[in-house]
């Protein structure tokens, strides 16, 4: 019975994905003047929020990636005397072209064509599969996605009932309400009364479009402070996500840019000689918005930390998201806008004040 009581909850927390926020009646009804009154229509309305289809010619379906080991040797060929490099000490990826396979009594793996690998100097791991949402019509109120394993509480500033279930990581909710507890923490009604603290959400909200992008121009938000992103067609949301942004020692700018250069696929490294060192083969969907410090927006298969600060200063986004706005933003009439800015989470505590609206006696 638990297990059963754990899954309604989920869904009904979840239901945002399927149907427009809000009630979900059988009729919406609507006042169309103040002659013929209210009206209601038979169908329910078309959802807010959908996952996407993820593409079948996906490079992303096709593809594995894997952490070379620190002082790896690559061979020409599946054979240990054909050594052709060490890769060092570092950060270092590369693309998995074939393998495992079996070879001179050793297992081997193929990367970057016509390379081989010892199976025990590389770690294949699996890409994030979180995608963010695709928005169809302008949302009524923020929403967004909880970052860590947590449960929920019944009312703000308390911790969680004994009957609370923990929520996993990237559940989707949206803002009912935002108030502060008595350490100024802010707590977020996600739905049926169950509040979450601030700590362990990530949160998005329609922000008012850059005086310099044009009303039909495309462009992305990334908020520093939540660690999210949202992409607008002008003024209309159309899709949403995370992101990890630039660890403090190595802070993304804040500014607007615009893409001046696109990769399905492309290298990165940098510190070479340092501690920090990082070698990354076959970054996909990479967007560059800075031709002074090269910082871009593009997948990243290394990790799956989105919600939080995690780079060298680019952008990081969930790889089936970077492909989604890498596709989108193809037809896009100028070059892609990008708005970086830091914002300020007493904004959602305003949204809902309720004495914003008092003029006062």
């Amino acid at each position: 019975m638990k297990m059963i009581r754990a899954f309604m909850i989920i869904a009904v927390l979840m239901v945002g994905l399927f149907f427009v926020t809000g009630s979900v009646d059988a009729a919406r009804c609507y006042l169309y003047s103040d002659d013929i009154g209210y009206v209601c229509d038979a169908d329910p309305p078309p959802p807010t929020f959908v996952i996407p289809d993820i593409p079948e010619d996906s490079l992303l379906n096709y593809t594995r990636y894997g952490r070379l080991a620190d002082l790896a040797n690559v061979y020409g060929e599946p054979s240990l005397g054909t050594l052709v490099r060490n890769v060092g000490d570092g950060y270092l990826w590369a693309t998995v072209r074939s393998g495992p396979f079996e070879e001179n009594g050793l297992t081997w793996y193929e990367i970057n064509y016509g390379e081989y690998v010892l199976a025990d100097d590389i770690n294949i791991y699996p890409i994030s599969q979180f995608q963010g949402v695709e928005v169809k019509q302008q949302p009524e109120r923020p929403f967004g996605w909880i970052i860590v394993d947590y449960w929920y509480s019944d009312s703000p500033g308390a911790e969680p009932s004994e009957n609370a279930i923990k929520l996993p990581r990237y559940t989707f909710f949206e803002v009912y309400d935002a108030v502060k507890d008595d350490e100024g923490w802010l707590w977020y009604n996600i739905g049926n009364g169950r509040w979450m603290k601030q700590t362990y959400v990530s949160l998005v909200d329609v922000t008012e479009k850059p005086e310099d992008v044009g009303e039909d121009e495309f462009w992305v938000e990334v908020d520093l402070y939540e660690q999210s992103f949202a992409a607008y067609e002008g003024r209309q949301m159309v899709y949403a996500g995370l992101v990890s942004s630039g660890l403090n020692r190595w802070a993304t700018d804040e500014g607007l840019f615009q893409v001046w250069d696109r990769w399905e696929q492309t290298k990165m490294s940098g510190a070479e000689g340092r501690v920090d060192y990082y070698f990354i083969e076959d970054v996909p969907h990479t967007m560059f918005i800075d031709r002074v410090t090269e910082v871009a927006l593009h997948g990243a298969y290394w990790h799956d930390r989105f919600g939080y600060k995690h780079s060298h200063g680019c952008v990081n986004m969930p790889p089936y998201a970077a492909e989604w706005v890498f596709e989108w933003s193809k037809d896009s009439p100028t070059d892609l806008w990008v708005y970086i800015h830091t914002s300020n989470p007493d904004h959602y505590f305003h949204r809902y004040d309720p004495l914003e609206d008092f003029a006062g006696a």
